[in-house]
């Protein structure tokens, strides 16, 4: 029998090794008290890493990747079971809005006319108030398998929420590829002018949500210039001041730990560490660019965050006050994740020297933050 070099050719493709591909698989993560159901989405690729997302908060439950060694660990901080999302809230991985990060005792202007959202954290608002979008349950409306994995849920926020004007639709969609990169978009429109800053909150502790290893050690760089110094409530004072001489410095690699504790700094004092906000740009971009670099020594984990946003908040798990008992059955203490939030400068709509149209969204116009975490494993120390 003759075999022809095309027939050779696909024989060799049939046994080759099969192509990476990413799946996405559903389930059911548990039930809100009032018996509607909270749905699951695991996303999977070929290298060993998996996103589980939960609609309630549309948020991110977990991330497992391997480390330097090929063991792989849950590396995003949150609750095992929906009672504990219920029951002490703390943003893990949650989608955050209508506006993130704080607003100046919850008021803002649209048009000339005041608005008021709740207040959450001491005088001011956080997050979108007391019952931002982390704290809903969003419906699933897409999912899907192949070279990428994706999932999208959507959430209709009717006008007057949490004080917010206009009916705000926000789709949310988490994809995973075959090159471990993890994109986070989030598009929303309005029937009527609003403001509008949404943004993901997930924790990450790079050696493993259960180690006793906290992420004091990870190591980070920012490429920004400056940063937005804040008040006592951690409200910007609308300064940008330069980060150049400052324990704000991270244009070049830094260890967090190894100026978090500098009491020589009284913006680190405010914060009980890192919780400001990093000028990367003065605008929103069509295109992404590089907001940080985190690794994490001990494990090789690391990431590279990419975003179309002007700013990064970046918080140093300063809360975490031991008091709550993650995934793995450990206790979360101070320093223990940290949180890197793309978005724009807190309070934009009280600051009119921010710009960013103060965060407003108009009828007809798509809000959109996309971030993009390169997730990498470093290779194993060489033997001696």
């Amino acid at each position: 029998m003759r075999i022809t070099f095309g027939a050779l050719a696909a024989i060799a493709m049939l046994t080759a090794s099969p192509a990476l591909a990413a799946d996405a698989k559903r389930s059911t993560f548990g039930k809100l008290p009032d018996g509607r159901a909270v749905p699951a989405v695991t996303l999977g690729n070929g290298r060993g890493v998996s996103v589980t997302v939960i609609a309630y908060g549309a948020s991110l439950q977990s991330l497992v990747m391997p480390d330097r060694t090929g063991k792989r660990a849950d590396i995003a901080l949150g609750y095992d079971n929906i009672a504990d999302y219920l029951d002490k809230p703390q943003y893990f991985g949650g989608t955050v809005g209508r506006f993130a990060n704080r607003i100046a005792k919850g008021r803002f202007p649209v048009d000339g006319h005041g608005y008021q959202t709740p207040v959450n954290n001491g005088p001011n608002s956080l997050h979108g108030g007391t019952a931002g979008f982390d704290k809903v349950l969003w419906e699933i409306v897409s999912v899907k398998s192949g070279p990428e994995a994706a999932v999208t849920l959507r959430y209709v926020s009717p006008d007057g929420d949490q004080g917010y004007p206009g009916t705000l639709t926000v789709d949310a969609t988490y994809a995973l590829d075959e090159k471990n990169q993890l994109t986070i978009e989030y598009r929303a429109t309005t029937d009527r002018a609003t403001i509008v800053n949404i943004s993901n909150h997930a924790y990450w502790n790079l050696s493993g949500e259960g180690s006793a290893n906290g992420a004091m050690g990870h190591v980070v760089t920012i490429p920004a210039q400056s940063y937005t110094p804040v008040d006592v409530g951690l409200i910007p004072t609308g300064e940008l001041r330069p980060v150049k001489g400052t324990v704000f410095d991270f244009r070049t690699p830094h260890a967090i730990g190894e100026r978090v504790r500098d009491g020589h700094d009284r913006q680190i004092e405010y914060g009980r560490g890192y919780d400001h906000n990093w000028v990367i740009g003065r605008a929103v971009t069509p295109t992404q660019h590089l907001m940080a670099r985190v690794s994490d020594p001990a494990s090789g984990r690391g990431f590279e965050l990419w975003s179309n946003q002007p700013g990064l908040q970046f918080y140093s798990g300063n809360f975490l006050d031991g008091t709550t008992m993650g995934k793995a059955k450990r206790i979360y203490r101070e320093g223990d994740a940290i949180v890197m939030e793309p978005q724009i400068f807190p309070d934009t709509p009280n600051q009119p020297s921010f710009g960013f149209n103060g965060g407003r969204l108009n009828p007809g116009e798509t809000y959109r933050n996309v971030m993009t975490y390169r997730f990498t494993t470093g290779q194993a120390p060489a033997k001696r």
